[in-house]
């Protein structure tokens, strides 16, 4: 079922917000002072792409640091990637089908806005 999903996420949601997270990724990298944000961008956009059988889970050992990039993190992309999932799971929940998809997106708000001190984990 999670495979199946996955597929229509990708179709109908995935792509799109990958093209959003890998932006971000190359937009940070670029600005050089900024690359931990980028490897985080790029670790999201993994998941945004393909989340079903997956979660996010915080860091045991994240602290005020993970906090305070997290801050950075808002000023910089994290509001518009957020407001891509509103958007995205907006649009999704206007059809039967695609209301779990909306959810999801929905699901993908926090992450969104404070990937710092986050991990990708495979659920059990």
């Amino acid at each position: 079922m999670k495979t199946l999903l996955n597929i229509i996420w990708l179709v109908l949601a995935g792509l799109w917000l990958w093209i959003g997270y890998a932006i971000a990724g190359v937009v940070m990298c670029i600005l050089i002072v900024t690359i931990p944000w980028g490897i985080a961008a790029f670790r999201i956009a993994g998941y945004a792409i393909w989340p079903f059988g997956r979660q996010v889970v915080s860091k045991p050992t994240s602290g005020a640091w993970s906090f305070l990039g997290n801050v950075v993190w808002v000023l910089l992309a994290g509001w518009w990637l957020a407001l891509e999932h509103l958007l995205t799971g907006l649009v999704l929940c206007l059809t039967i089908i695609g209301i779990p998809l909306g959810i999801a997106n929905f699901k993908l708000i926090p992450v969104s806005l404070a990937p710092l001190g986050k991990e990708i984990v495979d659920k059990p």
